[in-house]
């Protein structure tokens, strides 16, 4: 299940009250780890089919040639285990645009029980030739998206 909607209100982290895009994920067997909860490599793979999900949703192009998104940076609060099985909706914000980078903050929730986080945090992408290795401005789809 996937929401486009979007929201003005701040909610103080600088991200819209609204989430701009929600993925819904299931956990797998094969992500739990000794401890029998999800192994934390696995909240980096969930947050990661998020962006995915929202980005195969962006009309217009957001990439190309000369532009390709890339991983700067990240930060998982981890607030909780996942045990499985569990239905989790990965909700991503629009905390932050710049001329070549953006900044998605996330939350990772139970999807049967919204109050039961499970992280949080953000990422940090930026836009970049590939060629050259030099940040590019953001796509005009992007900041549409974002808008």
């Amino acid at each position: 299940m996937s929401d486009h909607s979007t929201g003005i209100a701040e909610n103080g982290t600088g991200a819209s009250d609204a989430p701009l895009f929600v993925a819904s994920i299931g956990v797998r067997w094969r992500d739990l780890d000794a401890f029998n909860h999800v192994n934390n490599s696995n909240y980096l793979t969930y947050l990661e089919e998020a962006r995915l999900q929202w980005l195969s949703h962006v009309p217009g192009p957001w990439f190309d040639d000369q532009a390709m998104p890339v991983m700067a940076a990240s930060q998982v609060n981890y607030r909780r285990p996942i045990a499985w099985p569990a239905q989790l909706q990965v909700q991503l914000f629009c905390e932050r645009a710049g001329n070549s980078s953006m900044t998605l903050a996330h939350r990772v929730i139970d999807a049967e029980h919204p109050d039961q986080l499970y992280c949080d945090g953000h990422v940090v992408m930026v836009w970049m030739d590939p060629a050259s290795g030099k940040p590019v401005p953001l796509p005009e789809a992007i900041r549409a998206a974002i808008a």
